[in-house]
């Protein structure tokens, strides 16, 4: 029976599994780090209060969006970095996503020693939260979270926050590509 002229027509396509075998050398350290830094990212800052008044931050690119219910996100933290220890013990961190013009302080929360006297030149402010987690003030958008579940993988540990509260700004963000800062329309 064929279709009336009023009916639409279907098109079937037959995908077929069978596929050309690519080979390829390994991936090493380099050449993968090259192809991730193809994937332009925001940049955020990872802060928590280790002892009282004492705040530590970590920049951090490997963040994302992991679930809607509940609100989850992850941050991916190097087994070397000072910031992983402090995650463990304290389970409750801020994110804040920084702004275009906020290379400076990517660049100061990047290096592993923090040194109070840099901060202040860069007017760096926290504020707590309700909770008391310490958040960067200043920035497009500001998250606490509360470590729902951790996992060692490689040489990162991947934290699972529950997001706790979220503030957002107005402004554009700093990007990172191919290695370097950048803003929304610039060529980095």
């Amino acid at each position: 029976m064929s279709p009336s002229p009023d009916e639409p027509q279907i098109q079937r396509t037959v995908i077929s599994s069978e596929t050309a075998v690519m080979t390829s050398p390994a991936p090493t350290p380099l050449a993968f780090r090259q192809a991730l830094g193809q994937f332009a990212t925001g940049v955020t800052v990872i802060t928590v209060e280790y002892e009282p008044g004492k705040i530590h931050g970590m920049t951090a690119n490997a963040f994302a969006s992991v679930s809607l219910d509940p609100l989850l996100i992850l941050v991916c933290v190097d087994h070397r970095a000072h910031m992983l220890p402090y995650l463990v013990e304290q389970k409750r961190f801020g994110v804040a996503v920084l702004k275009e013009h906020q290379q400076a302080i990517a660049e100061f929360f990047a290096q592993p020693g923090q040194n109070e006297d840099i901060e202040d030149r860069l007017n760096i402010r926290f504020r707590h939260s309700h909770s008391g987690i310490p958040m960067l003030e200043d920035t497009l958008a500001r998250l606490t979270c509360r470590v729902a579940a951790s996992y060692v993988s490689g040489d990162h540990t991947i934290f699972l926050g529950e997001v706790g509260t979220v503030e957002i700004s107005e402004g554009q963000p700093l990007l990172f590509f191919r290695g370097r800062y950048g803003q929304i329309g610039s060529s980095i």
